[in-house]
This record gives C-alpha cells, structure tokens and sequence, in this order.
C-alpha cells in the first residue's frame, strides 16, 4: 500500500517525478482529461441555469477504474496536474470521481520538474482553486453553446460536417480579410534618389539618400517628379549641415512566452505552432539524462509570464560571467503584461548546467534545436546591451535635404549567444568605416546620382507566427488556445498553408462570409477579446461564471432564432460553369467539397457525374499558346501547366506566365515532382489490379 498517491496528467512526468519521491509515493496519469461534455447533443442544461452534463469519456472505464483503487489503497492522495486553469479543472474533475470534497488539501503545483520544485509543492498542497475551474468551465460552456448553436446553421446552407467556433472564426476572419485587402490593393508608384558622393581630401565614395525639401519630407511618385529633383540638383553644391556622432544600445529580447516562443520557433526553426508545442511538452515532461535519468529540462510551457525566479537569476549570472566575463552580465527584470496571467515564470531551462551541447546526444533533432533557442533566450535576457557607435550626416543640395546614417558595433553584448529575429524587414545603415570623417560647411563632390522606382506592396499574408502574434495582440485567446486554434482551421479546410503563408480557401471564404454577415455580434474580434477579459475576472473570484454565460446567452439566442428564419428559404445558389455533362448535357455546376471546388451535375440524384474543376488563366500558354491550367502539388502548391502537357507542349512552371513572354525550357524541377507523383499513382493502380486478380482467383480456387 502507497502512503502517498500522485497523480498526473501523462505517463512521461509521472516517470520524471518518480524518481524524486520515496518508495512508498506511487505516481501515476491520467492521460489527460477524464470527463467532458458529451459529443452527441449540447451536453448543457439551459433550463438550469446552464449546468454542464459532464460524462467520463469513453475508452477511460479502465482507467478511472484503477485510479480509483489506487486512491482507495493510499493514505494521501496528491492531484499534480498542470499548473493552469485546464489542469487545475483536470483536477477538480479527478476529484469528483475520486470522491475527494472540494475543501480537501489535495492540489499540489510545480513550475518546473526538478527534485527540489516537486518536494516543495509536495509540503505545501492546497485547496482546489474552484475560481480557475470556474473559469475554464465558463470558456468550456461558452464555446460548447456558440459552436453547437451556429455549425447547424453552416450544415443547411453550405455543408455537413463544418463547424463554427467564438475563436477559430475569428481566426479565419482574420485571414480572409488579409486576403481581401491584399486582393483590393492597387499599388503605388513610389522613386528613390540616392547621391554618391565623395570627400574631397580622400576622395572617399559613399552613399546619400534624398529626404525631404527645405526640411519637408518629400515623396516622389513619378518619373516626372523624378526629373524634376536631377534638373534642380544637377549642378548643386552638396554641402554637409551637420554631423551627429553618437552611441545607442539595444536591449535584449525578454525571456520566451508560449506566444514568443512559437513565434521564434516558427521564424529560427520553421516549426509549426503545433510542432513547437509538442517538442516543449516533452523536454518539460522529461527527457533521460545518462547519470540523471529521465529529467525535465524547462519550466511549464504555457505561460504568458515573463517573471523569472531569484534563483534562476543566480545561476543565470554564473553562467555569463564564467562563459563571457563579468561586463557580459547585467540584472533584468522584465515587466509582465497587464492582462497577463502571472500565475508562474517564463519558459526557461530547469537546469542551466545542463547546456544543449552538453546534453545534444540524449534529445532528438527537433529537441535539441527547440532547448538551444529557450536557453540561450533565457542566457541572452540577463546579459549586457550591445552598444554600436553611430553617425548621422545631413547634407543641403539646392534646398533638398539628403541624409547618411551609420553603425558599427562597438560591444557585442548579448547578441554574442542570441539574436531575436522580426517579422519586420530591418533598415539597412552603412557602416561607419565606409564614411569618410566629415565636418559642418564641408564640400562634396557629386560622383553619380542613381534612381530607382519601386512599387508598394500589399500587406504580407500571415504565417502562423504573425497570425499568433496578432491573436495575443488583440486579446484572443490565451497561451493554451493559439496551437489548437490555428491546428483546427488548418484541418477545417477552412484555411491552407503555402510556402509558410496562410491563405483562405474558398470553403474558408463561404463559410467567414455567412458567419460574419449573420454572427456579427459574436464573430468579431472585440467580443472575443472582451470574453476573454471575463475570464480571467472569473479566475480572480471577481465574477460568477454562470453570470457571464446568463448575460451573453439571451442575447445570443434571439440572434440564432433570427438568423434561422431569415435563412429558412434562402439557398445559396450553385455557380452554373460553362462545362457540359456528358451523360446528361445539363450545364454542370461549381460545388465547394473537402479540397476546394469540384464540378458536379445538378441532376443528382438521376445523374451523379462529378469531375474535378480545372481552373485556367487568362494567359495563353507561352509556348503554344493553349490554355493554361491552375493544379497544386501534394503541399498544396500552384503551378502552372499548359492543357496540352504531356502530349503535345511540355510547358509548366511555378511562376504565373506573362503575356507576351516566351520561355525556351520548362521547370524541370517541377517535371520531375509531377512525373514522380504520376509514376506512383500509376504504380498505386497497377498494384491495387494485381491484388484484385489475386483475390477473384483465390474467390474461384475457395468455389
């Protein structure tokens, strides 16, 4: 008999935290939840003030059937899941299974997985914090009411099997309307004028660019304009006004959040939200260390804190001044959001004698690169600015104002271990080495002077990185909810992935349009936000949970009856192509289906001819001259590929071709990805023919 029972979440902690307890602690998990509402129907009283019907999930009798024995066997029994509002409701759940009273001092929290942080939480256990359940019970019943109530509606007017929810729609609204703006953006024509000038002693080159006249910013946007400045500067003096040498510091990036580092990960590592989460789960849950077994090697990974502990500060400071030297290190403390749940640290390594090149041979691939950027992150946040010299010259030609900036690093600092990189493209300066040492009232001499024209651009698509960081920015959903949110949206079909970029599908389009013209009050990013608020007013004991979901469900449910009516007799009409069925000779119809549009005959059920949907151009094929067809690769990638490819025109490229344009030789890269697939196929088919033959003889041989 155990005196003492632990339970966890997964069988990895459990075997991480073993080992710090005696002999007679038994650990064991309960693989995640064990109860939630049920799949089949709402799962949630309304009539009773909106109580949850919670069920054990299935397949987990077993289960709860040897947690409960195990609980019955032991003298104490220790609830350790995760130190969040999920794994505090996880808690409660196992409680009420296992018979444990709400009152009871069961609940233990750890941080990070460390012999010292798990003995700790052991001697000081506490209550069930009923506000944190209450407050994943409240987003839990809300996201059950707001999807159980909408997806019926997107089933009659698009298609069974979609779903709507309070954050994946908004999600998808965010990206589809990117799409919108960059599919209405009409670019601008915009020059640039750059000055090489010299000095006159050394008779040095370097680079000006125009900014302004008579100290006004100045913008050019033809080639008019362009002439313009090069006829009133032609025979300018250029004449330096002043020299502004001086120093400037960049601070270190604050240790990683779940949000910053998913982000980070996406950008270094080209790791998908979903991959990120996955690899941190398990160098928190444990990794086997020769000589120290399997050990937990960050803190919790869902946090969007950027507190770190005392003590971590200690060995963080020993770290730098023996590995860089004392002027490396410099004590940070770093201010937290104010909506941030402060609840525990940053993500940070556990064990900071445990370096990634010590450890390199224990962790996968994808561990080691993901444990390298959270620890040297971590390093980087406590260690010196870097200090770069730099210069600003001003220049007068002809009352046109033209301006020189430089930089050199003068003290690495931190960006010796670390560098954050940006979704922003970083200006480029010059060198303080290529400027020649100018002084006021100084003539230059006008070596060249270049122009260039240039267009805007749309705004970029996002990637998953900029989509999570724009989720966080505007307060929708929290660390726990950015990878399931964007995993489900992906696997909705609603929006796709190409070349990293986020792009809605035309399934993704229908639906955001019928859900934003109709759920406008609900599907919209300040109802998000301002739910989300309520949580975390309801997980400080500020808020009674069944209040919020009172307040926001009346309102809500004449909006659904509404829309119901008012979409009762509306059809949303098939776009009639100009393609013929040629078992019938209707004209067929564009369908939406799980990979996009396909074309269908309306007269099904009498006539079920369906075919793909080739979509072309309006650019002849530059080589023939025959349309050109739209296809994706197994990534979902577009190509192009003329009609008559492979019989008669070998034409196919990734580029959209131009008109007028004549290309000689075709992608072969791409030919050979095509053909590949092709040939598989091919090889699929043939082998699919020899396992049927094989299976009618072996009928004949059985007769």
């Amino acid at each position: 008999m155990a005196n003492q029972l632990i339970i966890v979440e997964s069988p990895a902690k459990a075997n991480t935290i073993k080992k710090f307890l005696g002999g007679s602690t038994k650990v064991v998990a309960s693989m995640g939840h064990i109860r939630d509402l049920p799949k089949s129907k709402l799962g949630i009283d309304i009539n009773n003030d909106f109580e949850p019907e919670y069920i054990n999930i299935r397949g987990k009798a077993t289960l709860i059937n040897s947690l409960k024995k195990d609980a019955k066997d032991a003298k104490t029994v220790y609830l350790a899941t995760d130190p969040d509002r999920e794994g505090e409701a996880i808690a409660w759940h196992l409680a009420n299974i296992l018979g444990i009273p709400d009152d009871s001092i069961c609940r233990i929290t750890f941080n990070e997985i460390t012999k010292e942080a798990v003995k700790e939480a052991v001697k000081k256990p506490r209550k069930i914090d009923l506000n944190l359940t209450d407050a994943q019970q409240a987003r839990r019943v809300l996201d059950r009411i707001v999807g159980y109530k909408i997806s019926p509606v997107l089933w009659k007017k698009v298609k069974r099997g979609l779903s709507a929810g309070r954050v994946q729609s908004v999600a998808v609204m965010l990206v589809c309307d990117r799409e919108d703006e960059i599919e209405k953006f009409v670019p601008e024509e915009f020059w640039n004028i750059t000055a090489i000038l010299s000095e006159e002693k050394t008779k040095k080159t370097f680079e000006s660019k125009l900014v302004g006249k008579n100290k006004q910013k100045i913008e050019l946007h033809s080639k008019e304009e362009v002439n313009q400045v090069l006829k009133d500067i032609e025979k300018a003096k250029f004449i330096v006004e002043d020299v502004t040498v001086g120093e400037k510091k960049r601070n270190p990036a604050p240790p990683f959040t779940t949000s910053t580092m998913q982000q980070e990960a996406s950008r270094k590592l080209g790791f998908a939200i979903k991959k990120t989460m996955s690899v941190a789960q398990g160098l928190y849950e444990g990794v086997k260390i020769p000589e120290r077994g399997v050990t937990g090697l960050i803190t919790y990974m869902r946090t969007d804190s950027t507190r770190i502990s005392e003590e971590a500060r200690k060995a963080a400071k020993q770290v730098v001044e023996k590995k860089f030297g004392p002027e490396y290190y410099e004590n940070r403390y770093y201010r937290t959001k104010s909506d941030a749940q402060d609840a525990h640290e940053a993500i940070r390594p556990s064990y900071l004698d445990l370096s990634p090149e010590i450890i390199k041979d224990s962790l996968t691939s994808d561990q080691y690169k993901l444990y390298r950027l959270i620890y040297n992150r971590f390093i980087a946040s406590q260690m010196s600015s870097a200090v770069y010299d730099t210069i600003s010259i001003d220049i007068n030609a002809n009352e046109y104002n033209f301006k020189t900036t430089g930089q050199s690093i003068k003290f690495k600092g931190f960006m010796t271990l670390y560098v954050e990189d940006t979704d922003e493209e970083e200006s480029e300066e010059l060198g303080i080495a290529n400027i020649p040492y100018l002084n006021k009232q100084d003539l230059l001499t006008q070596e060249n002077i270049e122009t260039k024209q240039s267009f805007t651009e749309p705004p970029p698509r996002y990637t998953e990185a900029s989509l999570v960081k724009t989720l966080e920015e505007k307060g929708i959903g929290r660390p726990s909810t950015y990878a399931p949110t964007i995993t489900t949206i992906l696997a909705r079909n609603y929006i796709e992935k190409v070349q990293k970029q986020l792009m809605p599908t035309e399934l993704g389009k229908v639906v955001n349009k019928l859900l934003v013209e109709n759920f406008k009050d609900v599907i919209n990013v300040e109802f998000t936000a301002e739910m989300e608020e309520q949580f975390d007013e309801i997980a400080e004991g500020k808020k009674n949970w069944k209040e919020a979901i009172r307040n926001f469900y009346d309102p809500f449910e004449v909006v659904v009856e509404k829309v119901e009516k008012e979409l009762e007799h509306v059809k949303l009409e098939d776009e009639v192509s100009d393609v013929i069925c040629e078992k019938c000779g209707r004209n067929m119809v564009i369908k939406m289906g799980r990979y996009g549009k396909f074309l269908a005959c309306p007269g099904y059920p009498e006539c079920r001819n369906a075919k793909p949907l080739v979509e072309t151009i309006d650019v002849p094929c530059p080589k023939c001259g025959a349309k050109v067809q739209i296809r994706k690769t197994k990534r979902r990638r577009n190509y192009y590929i003329c009609e008559n490819n492979p019989k008669s025109c070998d034409y196919i490229s990734w580029n959209k071709p131009k008109p007028g344009e004549y290309i000689a030789d075709s992608d072969e890269e791409l030919k050979k990805e095509v053909k590949k697939r092709t040939s598989k196929k091919n090889t699929s088919t043939q082998k699919n023919k020899v396992k049927n033959k094989r299976k009618k003889a072996g009928n004949k041989q059985v007769k």
